[in-house]
């Protein structure tokens, strides 16, 4: 009923997705390679969720009508 409300998940996944970047790159700047390994490893697998999403999303797409009703 108040779907309107919740957030978007793809949205909440591309910040998170964003962040593990920021500190992954402030990991290597700092030296800790240990920790960027880690942080890069789960950046990737949040940009596969999000690789994921848009294949469902395009599929969704791609399976509603395209035509034209006629009137």
């Amino acid at each position: 009923m108040l779907g309107f409300l919740k957030g978007d998940p793809k949205k909440k996944l591309q910040k998170e997705y964003e962040a593990k970047l920021q500190k992954a790159l402030h990991a290597q700047r700092n030296g800790d390679l240990r920790t960027h390994g880690t942080l890069m490893e789960e950046a990737e697998k949040i940009y596969a969720e999000l690789q994921k999403m848009d294949k469902e999303l395009s599929l969704i797409h791609i399976s509603e009508p395209t035509r034209r009703y006629a009137i």
